[in-house]
Order: C-alpha cells, then structure tokens, then sequence
C-alpha cells in the first residue's frame, strides 16, 4: 500500500505559528486555500544519498536548494506567493506562513 497522497490525515494552517506533522509523518502535499506566503517550508532530506544533497532526491523549500533539486533550482522566499486552488507535491517536515491558508496532507516519514 502506497500512503504518499494523504492518506494519513491532515492539518489545517491559517496564522503564523508553525506546523509540524504528528510523530512518524511527513508533510506530503499542499493545498492552497487562500493565497499563501510560506516564512518556513523545511524539505525533508531524508532521502538524500549524500549529505550534500548531490546525490538522492531533494524537495522544494525555503532553505538554499541542493545540486539534487536541478541546475538553477532556488529556494522559496517569503514573498513568493502560491495562489488559491493549487496543491504542491513533495516531503516536508515544518511548514510555516507568512500569510494565507492552507490544508496540508500527512504521510509516513
């Protein structure tokens, strides 16, 4: 059984403080309610193959982004704004606004 899309619950954000999933759970998807400016989105680098993050799988967020998220990949600023209607897909361990309201979706860690 495949738990990458949500299907072990899920938390509601709509201030300022950070949210971080339950104990054994990443973030795994998020959905956009009203327009939204992350100040945190910490990528889990649990799949990197180097500690570097030059080798493995690396996700979006808004620490400085590795060699494994692509050539010229950059980091999420905090006034980079997501529109309302759209989910974005990936593993992360922290989330936290600056503005809006977002839904996000658990899975394991």
């Amino acid at each position: 059984v495949a738990y990458g899309f949500g299907q072990m619950g899920s938390g509601y954000l709509d201030d300022t403080g950070a949210l971080t999933p339950p104990t054994g759970s990443v973030i795994v998807a998020i959905q956009v309610i009203a327009a939204a400016k992350f100040t945190t989105l910490t990528a889990d680098t649990s799949f990197y193959e180097a500690a570097d993050g030059s080798d493995g799988v690396a996700f979006i967020g808004t620490a400085g982004q590795v060699t494994s998220n692509g050539a010229n990949s950059e980091a999420i600023a905090a006034t980079d704004e997501f529109p309302a209607g759209i989910t974005i897909y990936g593993r992360w361990t922290a989330c936290t606004l600056a503005a809006g309201t977002v839904v996000v979706y658990y899975g394991p860690a």
